[in-house]
C-alpha cells in the first residue's frame, strides 16, 4: 500500500518535471522570437514614421513596447509619433516613462518640459528644463524655454489682476500672450472667450472654445456655450450640431437637454418655413415666420429674419402695399440687409412707383453687389424711364399683376369712353385718338405674353427704337398693320341716338 502510493507521488513529480521542461523550452523561444519581432517593429515604425505613414508607425511601435518594455528609447519613439499627431496627451505618459527607466535622458525631459509648458503648467515645465541645464549648462533651448515659463507665471499673475479689474480689452492683449506661449491650456483659451462674449465678438469666442473640446475631457460646458454662440447668431444647424455632442457625453445633462428642445423647435419651423417659400406656398410660409417670431422673441436673429421672410412673400403674393409696410420695418431693424431693400424694391415696382424703387435697388447694390441687385436695378431704371413715356398699366388703371380677363375688361371700358366717334370738335377728336390709340396700345401689349414680360423687364415692345431694323409704319407711329379704327379685333361699333 505504501509503496503504491510512492510509485505514484513519483510518478507525478515526473510529470510536473516534464512540463517544467517543456514551458522552459517554448519559453525560451518565444523570448527568442520576441526580440526578433521588436527589432523588426522599430525599424518599421522608424521607415513609417520618415515616411509619414503615423498610424502605421504607430502600430509597430506599440507591439514594440508591447514586446519590450524596459527600452526607454521605445517610449521617446512612440512618444515622437503621437506628438506628430498632434496627441501630446498621449505622449506625455510615454516620455515620463522614458525618464523613469532613463533619469539623464536629456532630450526626453525637454521634451515633456515643452508639452507642459504648452499646456500651461509652468511649475513641472520648469522643473524638467533645470534639469536639462544642470546636465547640459549651455543647452540653448532649454534656457530660453525656462524664460519663457518664467514669463507665462508673470502674465498668468497680470491676467488675474486684469480680469478682477473688469477691462476686457487689456485682459484679451494680455491673453494673447498667453495663449501664444500656452496654446494646448484651455482655461485661458475660455477665459479669452469670456472677454470676446463680453466685447459683443461672437465669432473670436467660438474660435478659442471650439479647441477646448478637444482639450478637456468632457468639456459638455464649452459644448453648450458653442451651441448658444451659434444660435444667437441664427446658425442652428450648428447649434444642433454642438448641443448634440454635449449630450452624447452625458443623455441626461438639464441645461443641455433643455437648450436642445428649444433649438430643434427653432430649427424645425425655419426648414419648414422655407420649404414652403420653395413650394410657392407663401401664405403657409408667412404663418410659420410668425411662429418662430413666436418660439424666440428674445434672439434679434430670429426675429429680423421673420420680418425679412414675411416682407418677401407679401411680395410674392402681390400685397404690396402691405410689403412696403413690413419691409420698411424689417429696414429700420436691419438697415444694411440688401434682401429687404430688393423686396421692399420690388413691392414699389408692384405699386408702379418707380423712382422709390431704383432707389432702395441703389441702397441694396451698396450693401451687396451681386448680380440679382445689378438686374433688378437697371430693370427699376428702365420702367422708371419708360413710365415717363407710356405705362400700360397706368393707362389702363390696371395693377401690375393683372390677369387678362380684367385687362380686357379696363380696356373695353376706357375704348369705349374715349372713341373718337364720342366727340364733336376737331381738337377733342384729336385727343381722344391719341388717347384711343394708347389704350389699344395697352391691351395689345399687356395681353400678348411675350410683349408683356418685355414691358415688365422695363422695355417698350412697341417703341420703334426697340424693333429690329427700325421698326414698323403705320400712322402716329404705330408698328403694327392695323388702324384701330378700321377693321379688325380692335375696331368697334357705336350706335347713337
Amino acid at each position: 500500500m505504501e509503496s503504491g502510493r510512492r510509485k505514484g507521488l513519483s510518478g507525478v513529480l515526473s510529470s510536473l518535471s516534464l512540463v517544467c521542461v517543456l514551458l522552459d523550452l517554448q519559453l525560451d523561444g518565444v523570448l527568442g522570437a520576441t526580440h526578433v519581432e521588436i527589432e523588426h517593429h522599430l525599424e518599421m515604425g522608424r521607415k513609417l514614421l520618415a515616411a509619414g505613414q503615423l498610424a502605421e508607425a504607430l502600430s509597430h511601435y506599440h507591439s514594440a513596447v508591447e514586446g519590450d518594455s524596459k527600452n526607454y528609447l521605445t517610449f521617446y519613439k512612440r512618444a515622437a509619433v503621437f506628438l506628430a499627431m498632434g496627441k501630446s496627451k498621449s505622449a506625455l505618459p510615454d516620455l515620463t516613462r522614458a525618464i523613469q527607466l532613463k533619469p539623464d535622458f536629456l532630450a526626453a525631459r525637454l521634451q515633456r518640459g515643452n508639452i507642459l509648458l504648452k499646456q500651461g503648467n509652468t511649475e513641472e515645465a520648469r522643473a524638467d528644463f533645470q534639469a536639462v541645464l544642470q546636465g547640459s549648462q549651455d543647452h540653448a533651448e532649454a534656457h530660453d524655454q525656462l524664460l519663457r515659463a518664467e514669463e507665462l507665471e508673470e502674465l498668468q499673475k497680470e491676467a488675474q489682476s486684469t480680469h478682477l479689474q473688469g477691462d476686457y480689452s487689456a485682459m484679451v492683449n494680455v491673453l494673447d500672450r498667453i495663449i501664444e506661449i500656452s496654446p494646448w491650456d484651455p482655461d485661458f483659451r475660455e477665459l479669452r472667450a469670456e472677454c470676446y462674449i463680453r466685447l459683443g465678438e461672437p465669432r473670436k469666442a467660438i474660435q478659442d472654445l471650439t479647441p477646448t473640446t478637444r482639450l478637456r475631457n468632457d468639456n459638455r460646458a464649452a459644448f453648450l456655450q458653442l451651441s448658444k454662440l451659434h444660435y444667437s447668431l441664427g446658425e442652428h444647424q450648428e447649434a444642433l450640431s454642438h448641443v448634440r455632442e454635449c449630450l452624447k457625453l452625458d443623455q441626461d445633462d438639464k441645461e443641455c437637454f433643455s437648450h436642445y428642445k428649444q433649438v430643434k423647435k427653432v430649427s424645425k419651423q425655419l426648414d419648414s418655413a422655407e420649404e414652403l417659400i420653395s413650394e410657392q406656398r407663401y401664405q403657409e410660409a408667412m404663418e410659420k415666420y410668425e411662429s418662430v417670431m413666436k418660439t424666440e422673441p428674445g434672439v434679434p436673429f430670429y426675429t429680423n429674419t421673420a420680418r425679412e421672410r414675411i416682407c418677401h412673400c407679401l411680395v410674392k403674393n402681390h400685397r404690396s402695399y402691405e410689403a412696403v409696410d413690413l419691409c420698411s420695418e424689417a429696414h429700420q431693424r436691419d438697415p444694411r440687409n440688401a434682401n429687404i431693400l430688393r423686396d421692399r424694391a420690388e413691392a414699389y415696382i408692384q405699386n408702379q412707383d418707380y423712382e422709390k424703387a431704383v432707389e432702395d435697388y441703389q441702397e441694396a447694390k451698396e450693401f451687396d453687389d451681386k448680380q440679382e441687385i445689378r438686374e433688378g436695378l437697371d430693370r427699376a431704371q428702365k420702367l422708371l424711364k419708360l413710365s415717363l413715356k407710356r405705362d400700360y398699366y397706368k393707362i389702363l388703371g390696371v395693377p401690375r399683376n393683372a390677369n387678362k380677363q380684367e385687362i380686357i375688361k379696363a380696356y373695353r371700358k376706357l375704348a369705349q369712353q374715349w372713341h373718337p366717334d364720342n366727340f364733336q370738335s376737331e381738337a377733342e377728336k384729336k385727343d381722344a385718338e391719341k388717347k384711343f390709340i394708347d389704350i389699344a396700345s395697352a391691351k395689345e401689349v399687356l395681353t400678348n405674353p411675350e410683349m408683356r414680360q418685355k414691358f415688365d423687364a422695363g422695355e417698350d415692345p412697341l417703341d420703334p427704337e426697340n424693333q429690329q431694323g427700325g421698326g414698323g409704319g403705320g400712322s402716329h407711329g404705330w408698328p403694327f398693320d392695323f388702324n384701330p379704327f378700321g377693321s379688325g379685333n380692335f375696331y368697334f361699333k357705336f350706335q347713337h341716338n
